[in-house]
């Protein structure tokens, strides 16, 4: 497919073309099926790199590329994040145990364009604190995307989300945040997930976004591991990440990470 070539604003945001964001539809479609796939194989005694294996398999399979295999050296085409790990966790011989909660990053290329979308889902049976901090993680996210409109700031995109997880009792991750999406995976602008309504970029049409709220048990605060990839609480508790890549249209926003199956996830997904 021919994409013509993009419209810049004058902030560095890239607004998308229709045949951009249909393109943009595809990566999506691989990125939903990607996580589909890997969360019917997640059970206590699977690794995380038999996973990662999965989410390679789905997306070449596809004839798409993973966004993240390579990406400034990550190792692996998704990141799986456990329990008090926020994000960017590196799949390997670790074990899935009973009771854990796994976060699953994924990013998939279509005609050289990027999908992006992470699920929190428990492993067997978690705890009510673990399925409660997903949940509000997955409602700050969709409480974001409702937001998503031509005409309002991105202020209330990034206080939805925080005003969705405060009021349940939970704690924003503030030193990563959401981003544009397109012919890179990260682009202008940032998606911070705390804010003031009506503040920030005016969002217009065209825009696409990766809203992905990281919600705490305990406070914001969070440390990066020696891998120099992992990222976990700074105190030690539970974490959840949801994401969706969102695309802002004349008729409101459209999630074109939609999945089908969202039986697996801790929440509606």
């Amino acid at each position: 497919m021919r994409v013509q070539q993009p419209r810049i604003q004058p902030t560095g945001v890239i607004i998308k073309s229709d045949a951009e964001i249909d393109v943009m539809r595809q990566a999506g479609r691989v990125v939903a099926k990607t996580i589909d796939s890997v969360l019917a194989a997640v059970r206590p005694g699977t690794t995380t790199k038999e996973l990662d294996d999965i989410a390679y398999g789905t997306i070449t399979g596809e004839g798409a590329t993973p966004s993240f295999l390579g990406y400034r050296g990550f190792p692996a085409s998704i990141c799986t994040s456990l329990n008090e790990e926020v994000v960017h966790g590196i799949p390997g011989p670790r074990v899935l145990q009973e009771g854990d909660i796994l976060s699953i990053d994924c990013g998939a290329i279509v005609e050289g364009l990027h999908g992006d979308s992470a699920v929190t889902v428990a492993v067997g049976q978690a705890s009510e604190e673990a399925i409660t901090v997903a949940e509000a993680a997955e409602g700050s996210l969709y409480a974001s995307i409702e937001k998503c409109v031509a005409g309002n700031r991105m202020g209330d995109v990034s206080a939805a989300a925080q005003a969705y997880a405060e009021a349940k009792g939970y704690s924003v991750v503030r030193e990563y945040v959401g981003h544009g999406i397109g012919r890179d995976l990260h682009e202008e602008p940032s998606v911070p997930n705390f804010g003031e309504p009506g503040k920030g970029l005016l969002l217009r049409k065209g825009l696409v976004l990766a809203i992905e709220p990281m919600v705490n048990v305990g406070g914001w605060k969070t440390r990066l591991l020696p891998d120099n990839w992992t990222v976990v609480t700074e105190d030690g508790a539970l974490s959840a990440h949801y994401e969706h890549t969102i695309a802002i249209l004349e008729d409101g926003p459209e999630i074109l990470t939609a999945r089908r199956d969202k039986d697996h996830s801790i929440g509606k997904g």
